[in-house]
């Protein structure tokens, strides 16, 4: 997190990532960070003026593979602390994104950040983000399962993951690829598989028929590609 004026190499423990982070139904972000951190001793010291901040985002693959970088994203607004009944939604909101803590308490401050743009730039293109669009977003339901099941799909099923490569149809041909195929990225809509061969490597996104809803449907969705790229 970055607040012009703030120095970002300031020693302060608790300087940069939030300790967590989650975002309300109305589209602000829940942080907790260090009471003694420059963005807590920021906030004070602002007294109640704007105090603009910007959090940078870097999404990295959870699986070894080379270009680990998925994504990168900005988001910018404006930075209060969490008072009142707010504060009561906000320590219950972390705690459920955050089921293993910390959890506020004097060491801690709970602070605000009210959207007022966005850019995200990642695997699917790059595009500024609007606040109403962010807040309109829903939470893909494989989110905090996403890591576990790519490095289960590279570790336990690689000639599997490797096999989608003949559902490319003209892209076929590239199944010299088959040297390697590490499974990127999987969200509700599909699967993301980088074959690799010879130093050179390219992107594959397989489509579910559907958006999955859970773990349950992701598994029938998963069997159906590698049960149709046994049959092609």
């Amino acid at each position: 997190m970055v607040i012009p004026g703030v120095d970002r190499h300031d020693p302060t423990p608790g300087q940069g990532a939030p300790e967590a982070r989650a975002v309300t139904s109305g589209g602000d972000v829940a942080l907790l960070v260090p009471a003694d951190s420059p963005a807590a001793r920021a906030t004070v010291h602002a007294r109640g003026d704007d105090l603009t901040a910007v959090m940078e985002i870097t999404d990295v693959a959870p699986v070894a593979v080379p270009h680990r970088i998925r994504g990168r994203a900005r988001l910018a607004g404006w930075l209060t602390p969490v008072t009142g009944r707010d504060r009561a939604a906000c320590v219950e909101l972390l705690a459920e994104r955050h089921p293993s803590g910390p959890f506020p308490g004097p060491a801690w401050t709970l602070l605000r950040l009210e959207p007022a743009e966005g850019w995200i730039d990642d695997l699917w293109g790059e595009g500024s983000v609007e606040p109403e669009e962010f807040a309109a977003a829903s939470p893909d339901p494989l989110v905090r399962h996403e890591a576990e099941l790519l490095q289960h799909l590279a570790a336990a099923h690689g000639d599997l993951v490797r096999g989608l490569c003949s559902l490319l149809g003209e892209r076929e041909r590239a199944c010299g690829f088959r040297e390697g195929a590490v499974p990127v990225a999987l969200d509700r809509f599909g699967l993301r598989v980088r074959f690799r061969a010879d130093g050179r490597s390219f992107d594959a996104r397989f489509d579910f028929p559907r958006p999955v809803r859970d773990v349950a449907g992701l598994r029938r969705a998963i069997h159906a590609l590698f049960e149709a790229a046994s049959t092609d």
